[in-house]
């Protein structure tokens, strides 16, 4: 397009006049500036240039970032990684070079974004979510986004979803919200990781995480409160119980004492609860990951243990009455994969129980067709997101109507490889999810997601609705 056929086609002339004349009206002091704001806000937005780049997430691990121009600004946004992938969610591209990062490096995914990306998205209005990320599905014509890759057409989506909130001139969740049709934003409540394990974690704990939902407070801010003295209090009772090597920490913040039983973990962070008068407010929730230490049909808690493993293998049904018995123990009202992806069987019979929000992680993988079978089966009732999992906004604002539908309660979700992009916390407050799992209330990449939360709710002032006790509607 030549410059007379875009001057004539934005009607560049008529909108220069309307500017001068608007500012002889203001009686502006300084004109030039206030015509240039003016014709700013007057020329639709368009993506300009997408550039790509190969940054470190929190593990030190490659990961892509982007930085998305229009017309009206720079718009940066990165993909953040899980410690395992699975067969049935959205695959990164990494280039396999044991050489280089240990064969981590992304270095064909940032080339894809620079090569083919960027010039299928010139041109586009970024206010169009789903138009551009239906033209990088197309673009990488494969269900899994194993072409382009996961991480890059991720990193790109969410930097475009900024910019056209920038081109509203609206904030980002409000814009996820207009997206997704959500009318009323939430404060979601924050499900914070104190002690870690599994894969996570240099211990003997097999199971991933031990949580805790303040449940009880009335603004996000006394929950994060809560959540912060509570793991100040359970390093305090570690250090006393294991010594001060005991709160060293795991990849998303988690304390990793030296525990191989889920009733020590349970213990000390009840201990801890109590000292800080929280009692009735703080629920515990435990991330089991069973698919880790599951071989067969058996589960092998002493996994991490080799001197002790094959000692304590359990069935499904023993499983089942561990956590019965756990329940009724302590005051546990979440548990997140507590069996193997495939094990749909006692997933099944233990979410009909009714005992606690049963989580699908690993079982469904935010994916749309494992999600659509644990609703129809009642397999789980809440749903573990994790945007790199599903690869653009807007997959991911269609599996939250999905759960939402089925009455399921969503957890959006961090992974152990973050950055410290913030927008999972916008995510969340515009699709008014329940519950957000970013971690441990420290490290800077974790507190990212929190401190954006602070500052939304501190934005809607006396809009601002926090979740608290309807955690589970």
């Amino acid at each position: 397009m030549s410059v007379q056929e875009y001057l004539d086609k934005h009607l560049l002339s008529r909108r220069i006049e309307d500017a001068v004349n608007a500012a002889v009206r203001a009686k502006t002091s300084d004109p030039v500036l206030f015509i240039s704001n003016h014709m700013r806000k007057a020329v639709p937005s368009v993506i300009t240039k997408v550039k790509a780049r190969q940054i470190l997430d929190s593990r030190g691990i490659p990961t892509v970032e982007v930085d998305l121009h229009t017309n009206k600004g720079l718009f940066r946004a990165s993909a953040p990684s899980g410690a395992s992938s699975g067969m049935y969610e959205a695959i990164e591209l990494r280039d396999g070079e044991k050489g280089t990062y240990l064969g981590n490096s992304v270095n064909r995914a940032v080339k894809n974004i620079n090569e083919k990306i960027s010039v299928a998205l010139v041109g586009m209005d970024p206010t169009l979510q789903s138009q551009i990320d239906q033209v990088m599905i197309d673009l990488d014509k494969t269900e899994n986004k194993s072409e382009l890759g996961a991480n890059a057409i991720l990193a790109v989506s969410i930097a475009a979803c900024k910019a056209g909130a920038a081109e509203k001139e609206v904030s980002l969740h409000k814009h996820i919200a207009d997206l997704s049709g959500q009318t009323s934003p939430l404060l979601p409540v924050p499900v914070f990781t104190l002690i870690s394990g599994g894969k996570h974690a240099g211990n003997n704990l097999a199971i991933k995480e031990i949580m805790i939902l303040p449940v009880g407070s009335n603004t996000f801010e006394e929950a994060l409160q809560m959540g912060s003295e509570t793991y100040h209090h359970l390093k305090a009772v570690i250090t006393e119980t294991y010594g001060a090597h005991g709160c060293n920490v795991g990849e998303d913040g988690g304390f990793t004492p030296n525990i191989s039983s889920l009733r020590d973990g349970l213990d000390l962070v009840q201990k801890a609860i109590g000292r800080t008068g929280y009692n009735e407010k703080i629920k515990i929730a435990i991330g089991v990951a069973a698919t880790e230490f599951c071989i067969g049909t058996k589960y092998d808690l002493d996994f991490k243990t080799p001197n002790k493993s094959g000692q304590n293998f359990k069935s499904g049904q023993d499983m089942i009455d561990m956590y019965k018995e756990l329940c009724a123990d302590y005051p546990i009202a979440s548990i997140e994969d507590p069996f193997d992806k495939e094990d749909w069987e006692h997933v099944k019979y233990f979410s009909g129980l009714g005992i606690c929000q049963v989580v699908g992680g690993d079982l469904i993988m935010s994916n749309p067709k494992r999600i659509e079978r644990a609703i129809q089966e009642k397999s789980c009732n809440s749903l573990l997101l994790k945007v790199n999992q599903i690869g653009t906004v807007t997959e991911a604002i269609e599996v939250v109507k999905m759960a939402k539908d089925a009455q399921w309660g969503v957890v959006i979700s961090q992974r152990s490889g973050e950055t410290e992009d913030s927008f999972i916390s916008d995510l969340s407050v515009g699709l008014a999810t329940s519950q957000i799992k970013a971690g441990a209330p420290c490290r800077g990449e974790r507190l990212a997601k929190y401190n954006q939360l602070l500052r939304i709710e501190e934005e809607l002032g006396d809009q601002a609705v926090y979740t608290g006790e309807k955690w589970r509607n």
